[in-house]
Parts: structure tokens; sequence; C-alpha cells
């Protein structure tokens, strides 16, 4: 099996962008390019970009780790927690989080997500 390599993911061409579902201020847009994903389809990685605005998120039944790679956004947990992310900031949402992204930057990031 080869390894698979994303040449400059900042700068990688994304897929097309669209409406974010979830966004709840702004009319925000996202693309994203999966780079792999596994043969059973439980795990994914690739690149996302989301422009400013604030959106809803839960993780419901998957983990995902990811890596800041430009912009600048607050999460705010449904717990409460607040926590700004920007350019290397590596982000765990396990399975079961819920909150907001409140994007004040267009953000890019890298991402694996792991389906339980």
């Amino acid at each position: 099996m080869q390894s698979i390599v994303v040449p400059d993911a900042v700068t990688a061409e994304l897929g097309p962008y669209a409406p974010k579902p979830t966004s709840i201020a702004g009319e925000q847009r996202e693309a994203s390019l999966t780079a792999w994903t596994s043969a059973d389809g439980r795990t994914r990685a690739g690149v996302w970009e989301c422009t400013p605005g604030t959106f809803t998120a839960i993780r419901d039944g998957y983990h995902e780790v990811c890596q800041i790679l430009s912009g600048r956004a607050t999460i705010v947990a449904s717990d409460g927690t607040i926590q700004e992310v920007g350019p290397g900031s590596t982000l765990v949402m396990p399975a079961g989080w819920q909150g907001e992204w409140r994007v004040h930057e267009t953000v890019r990031k890298t991402y694996v997500t792991t389906r339980l």
C-alpha cells in the first residue's frame, strides 16, 4: 500500500464551495478535499475550509482530530468551554462533542475522523 501526500494543504484545490448546512450566522460556505478513506469507510482524512460566520457542530458517533492551517475561530463547547484556535492549533473533538464554531477569518484545517 502506498502513502498519500497532499503536497501543500494550505493551497490545495478543494472541491466546490457549498452553503454550510449548520450555519446559524453569516452566509457560510465550505469546501473540502478527501485525501483518504479507509477500506471499511470508518476513517477519513482530508482538508476542509469554511468562510466566516457561526455554525453548530455535533460529533455524533465519531472522533475528529484537526490541525488548523490558516484563519481564526472561537470554539464554544456546549458546556460553555471557550477555546481560541488559529494556525498551528491542534483540536480534538471526541465522539459526543457538541458546540459552535465562530469563524472570524476563513479557516482551513486538515482533519482525521474515525467513526465508532
